[in-house]
């Protein structure tokens, strides 16, 4: 597994890596066992990057993390990376205040059952947090008590990431890239790499669709964001099949079928097309079996695709997803 550095954290991290999203909540029941067997096969695989957020299963996703991580059969040198901000009620710029972040980061400590976070990162917060030198003041301070070893920001826009990667406290950029999301490689992939700042791309797979697995028929658990977000019903619908409709994605997904090399799968294809990209620190892929996390890791060692292949890439998003996406993200 190639590994890549973290932006300014000063970590090498695997560039495939795996998001723990489904591990606590929003996408059907997991086993505990089973979440447990999915970090197990992914970190055996190569993956040394866990991403984790404290309200995924209001901290499961952190718990199960540490459940492995303090088994015997862990394997050594894991990255965490957690996120903080969505458990602010209400979800205004007013509530990241000194006591609710250390409160929400000392919860994180704790669910991890570790002293310093590795990296800590604003979860998509609203977006005058991204220009309130009081709450980046705050997360230097965390710094320079060793609560937290480095932060950085999840973020839903392009301008959200270019106000972030100015800051020089800031080491990561969290931001939703795949092939139905292009946009990031037009300034903000190129100002983090001139900044030092780590990418980690997540939704690489845009909630499934591009692993080419669903039809018209799919259905989806009604405790699984692909059914009750579908339309932004509970929060950013950039964060469902990445704002995409569902039947446009399909069109879109049928389009890519083909463009790859012979006898890899269009999830390959649209993993390696973000790993490509050399300004990417880390993909984070979700996996809901030990089977998927595996596969998902094995692109990491997959050669980079044929440029026919990234163009074709920009063809099918020019024609059937920029109308959609490009323009409110």
């Amino acid at each position: 597994m190639e590994s890549r550095k973290l932006g300014r954290t000063g970590r090498s991290v695997s560039v495939v890596g795996l998001g723990c999203w489904q591990l606590g909540a929003d996408w059907g029941d997991v086993d505990e066992q089973d979440a447990i067997g999915i970090l197990a096969a992914a970190a055996d695989a190569g993956v040394t990057f866990f991403d984790t957020a404290d309200v995924y299963g209001d901290g499961r996703s952190e718990r199960l993390i540490r459940s492995y991580l303090a088994s015997g059969s862990a394997v050594p040198g894991i990255t965490v990376a957690t996120k903080a901000g969505r458990r602010a009620d209400p979800f205004v710029a007013e509530t990241y205040t000194e006591a609710n972040l250390r409160a929400w980061i000392d919860r994180s400590r704790a669910n991890l059952g570790v002293d310093t976070l590795d990296l800590v990162q604003l979860h998509c917060p609203p977006t005058p947090v991204y220009s309130d030198d009081r709450v980046f003041d705050i997360l230097d301070s965390l710094i320079s008590e060793k609560t937290i070893a480095a932060y950085g920001v999840s973020v839903e826009t392009v301008d959200e990431a270019l106000t972030a990667i100015a800051r020089p406290g800031v080491a990561t950029v969290q931001i939703i890239l795949n092939a139905f999301r292009l946009k990031p490689l037009e300034r903000v992939l190129p100002a983090a790499a001139e900044a030092g700042v780590g990418i980690i791309a997540r939704v690489p797979l845009a909630s499934g669709l591009l692993s080419g697995k669903y039809d018209e028929r799919t259905t989806f658990a009604a405790n699984d964001h692909r059914n009750f977000n579908r339309h932004g019903e509970s929060f950013d619908v950039g964060e469902t099949f990445s704002g995409v409709p569902y039947e446009v994605g399909l069109e879109a997904v049928g389009a890519l079928r083909g463009v790859a090399p012979e006898s890899w799968t269009t999830a390959q294809l649209a993993l390696r097309w973000i790993i490509d990209q050399p300004q990417v620190s880390s993909v984070i892929p979700g996996a809901r079996s030990a089977a998927q996390a595996r596969d998902n890791a094995a692109v990491g060692e997959l050669s980079p695709l044929p440029e026919e292949a990234h163009a074709a890439v920009a063809e099918v998003y020019d024609r059937l997803i920029r109308p959609h996406v490009h323009d409110r993200w």
